[in-house]
């Protein structure tokens, strides 16, 4: 069996979190192993895995790589599929190649399965495992079909780190001249609230947006503390239902918005750490933590939801003053 292992580079030319973790998914299924990068630049990413157990190099590079588009992307991606040939074609879920892969496992006539949490060798067959339902139900996965390409969610595997030398076979992409990157535009690095790769995720809940112990409600105040935080920690930002809710209706934080939201009807996000504020710990909320490593929680009630178990450590404080407190001490 040959496993490809697929991925884009990064901005630096190395290889993100995300592509790594993919790796060590692939390289888990055991049998001949072989890498794929695309991007402006792939030597450093190739030197980055060189010691992996890798049996061959494919790379497709150029400006024309350099910025997500699909058409480029897609070209890169069938060219080192195509030269592969592998049984199996492991990729990272990043939003640049979930893109592609469809049309790319379409191009290569291949089936597809995406955002897999589970990837392993059971009785000689590789069985892939996928949440439903918002994370509260899982399905295992097998096919007999070649080739099967997968894409994995971070969070799930150990990233590989094997730094050395590799040789890379360069391969042409042709890339339709109808199609031309004319200008990238991303927002400021403080602008970026969610950051799936951060170590710590802080949620803000409905507290934020009622009204205080004077009586009074104190969004500027919220959003100040709230934002200088996560700019302090380079924390990722998370919101409950109720005040995402809030948000849209003018009446709280202005830059919530349902990307937000954790929970049953949100994400399921995989911080290592993750410290939940103005929140009560109710089970639709709290279901959205099921992956966060160690959690903990800032609520003036003592029997909130938090309190029931759901929490490694309560803080029974005012998140206004602990959140304040502690922006002047990351300062």
């Amino acid at each position: 069996m040959k496993v490809l292992f697929l991925a884009h580079t990064e901005a630096d030319g190395g290889l993100g979190k995300a592509a790594k973790e993919a790796l060590g998914a692939a390289k888990g299924l055991g049998g001949e192993l072989v890498v794929g990068l695309f991007g402006e630049t792939v030597q450093q990413a190739a030197d980055a895995v060189a010691g992996c157990g890798a049996t061959k190099f494919y790379g497709v590079a150029g400006a024309d790589f350099a910025t997500a588009r699909y058409v480029s992307d897609a070209a890169a991606a069938e060219a080192i599929c195509k030269a592969a040939g592998a049984d199996v074609i492991v990729a990272p879920a990043t939003s640049r190649l979930s893109r592609v892969a469809a049309g790319v496992a379409q191009r290569i006539g291949a089936k597809i399965d995406t955002r897999l949490t589970g990837l392993e060798m059971a009785e000689g067959k590789i069985v892939a495992t996928r949440w439903y339902y918002r994370q509260r139900m899982f399905g295992k996965i097998q096919r007999e079909t070649s080739p099967w390409f997968v894409t994995v969610d971070s969070g799930c595997f150990a990233p590989v780190e094997a730094a050395g030398s590799a040789s890379v076979e360069m391969l042409a992409a042709p890339v339709s001249a109808h199609s031309e990157v004319v200008e990238v535009i991303v927002p400021a690095a403080d602008a970026q609230t969610i950051r799936p790769d951060a170590k710590l995720l802080v949620v803000a809940g409905a507290g934020w947006g009622k009204s205080q112990a004077d009586g009074q409600k104190h969004v500027d105040e919220a959003a100040r503390l709230i934002l200088s935080l996560l700019s302090a920690t380079q924390a990722s930002l998370g919101s409950s239902k109720s005040l995402v809710d809030q948000s849209g209706e003018g009446a709280a934080l202005p830059f919530l918005t349902h990307m937000h939201q954790v929970g049953q009807t949100g994400s399921t996000p995989r911080h290592p750490k993750g410290l939940a504020t103005c929140c009560h710990g109710e089970e639709p909320h709290v279901v959205g933590w099921r992956f966060i490593g160690e959690r903990r929680a800032i609520n003036l009630d003592a029997n909130c939801g938090w309190a029931q178990g759901k929490a490694d450590v309560l803080y029974v404080a005012d998140a206004f003053q602990v959140v304040a407190k502690l922006v002047d001490l990351l300062r």
